[in-house]
C-alpha cells in the first residue's frame, strides 16, 4: 500500500488579515491536491502569522490572542479537507483548556473529523516565554492508509515516545517543526533519521520558512521539508526520499511505500525492531 504525501515549506511574512491567511494555505492545499496527494503537512506554529495582523491600533498581537483564532482556523482546514478529500495535518495551532495553552497538532479528516495531538515535550522558550503546558495524552490515529503519529518538532528528540508510536502500530510519524537556527533545525532532523532507522518507519518532518519581524520569537526561521526512511536497500542511501530546498517556499511530494517497511523490518540488512533486546530494557508492546 503506497500513500502520497505533499509536504509543505510555509513561508512567514507578515498579513493584514485572516482572508490573507487563508489563500496563502489555499495555495499549499491546491499545489498539494494537483499533485494528487493524499496527506498533506503543515509546519509548527505556522498560525502564528495571524498575530502579524495587529491589533489595529499599532499593536502586535500575542501569544495569548493566537486561541482567539481557533474557531476559524478549524472551520477553514474542514472545509479543505472535505473539498479535496485528503488527510490534512495542520501543523499545530495554539488552544486554551483551563485556562492553559496547549501547542496542538490538528489532524483534519475527509469526512469532517478532526483529531488533536498536544505536543508533549515543551521547550524552554515554550514554558518561560510563551507559558505552555505539555500534553499529558498520546494517542495513535487511524487513516484509510494506515496507522500514524503526530509528534511536533523537540517531541521527536525523544525515542521513547516514537518506540511507543511503532509499539501501537503507526507506520508514519508525521512532525512539524518550528525552528529559529541551524542547531535546532539540526537537533530535529538528525534525530529523525535516528527515529526513522530505530523504528523502521518513515518520518515526515518540514519547518516554517520566512520571519514575522512584529511577532516575539517567530523572526527567525530555519526549515526544510523531507520524507525520511530507514537506512536499507530498498530505500535511497541517504533515508531521503525527497526534500526542499532549505529556507525556500515550496511544496515537496512524494510516494510513501507502506510494503517496503514491512520487507525490511521482515528481511533487512538489519532488524532493528525486531531485535531490540527488551530483557535488557523497556519492551513498549
Amino acid at each position: 500500500m503506497k500513500l502520497r504525501v505533499s509536504v509543505v515549506q510555509y513561508h512567514l511574512h507578515t498579513i493584514n488579515s485572516f482572508e490573507e491567511f487563508a489563500a496563502q494555505c489555499e495555495h499549499y492545499i491546491k499545489t498539494a491536491e494537483e499533485f494528487g496527494a493524499e496527506f498533506v503537512l503543515f509546519p509548527e506554529f505556522f498560525t502564528t502569522q495571524l498575530l502579524s495582523i495587529g491589533n489595529g491600533q499599532g499593536q502586535s498581537l500575542t501569544i495569548n490572542d493566537l486561541p482567539s483564532f481557533t474557531n476559524q482556523y478549524r472551520e477553514l482546514f474542514i472545509k479543505f479537507a472535505k473539498e479535496t478529500n485528503m488527510h490534512i495535518i495542520a501543523g499545530t495551532h495554539v488552544l486554551e483548556k483551563d485556562g492553559k495553552l496547549y501547542n496542538t497538532a490538528h489532524l483534519f479528516y475527509p469526512d469532517g473529523r478532526v483529531g488533536e495531538q498536544a505536543k508533549l515535550h515543551i521547550t524552554p522558550t515554550e514554558v518561560n516565554e510563551w507559558n505552555m503546558a505539555a500534553g499529558d495524552s498520546f494517542q495513535i490515529f487511524e487513516t484509510e492508509k494506515g496507522k500514524i503519529a503526530l509528534l511536533t518538532c523537540y517531541d521527536i528528540e525523544f525515542p521513547e515516545i516514537v518506540r511507543m508510536a511503532k509499539a501501537k502500530g503507526a507506520d508514519v510519524i508525521f512532525c512539524p517543526s518550528c525552528t529559529d537556527d541551524r542547531h535546532g533545525f539540526h537537533r530535529v532532523r538528525y534525530t529523525s533519521h535516528a527515529r526513522a532507522i530505530e523504528n523502521q518507519v518513515y518520518v515526515v518532518l518540514t519547518g516554517t520558512v520566512g520571519a514575522l519581524p512584529t511577532v516575539d520569537f517567530m523572526r527567525a526561521n530555519f526549515g526544510q521539508a523531507v520524507i525520511i526512511t530507514p537506512n536499507d536497500i530498498p530505500f535511497p542511501p541517504k533515508g531521503l526520499l525527497v526534500e526542499g530546498e532549505i529556507n525556500n517556499d515550496m511544496v515537496v511530494t512524494a510516494d510513501l511505500d507502506l510494503e517496503l517497511l514491512y520487507e525490511v523490518r521482515a528481511r533487512g540488512s538489519v532488524t532493528t525492531w525486531r531485535d531490540r533486546r527488551t530483557d535488557l530494557y523497556t519492551d513498549w508492546n
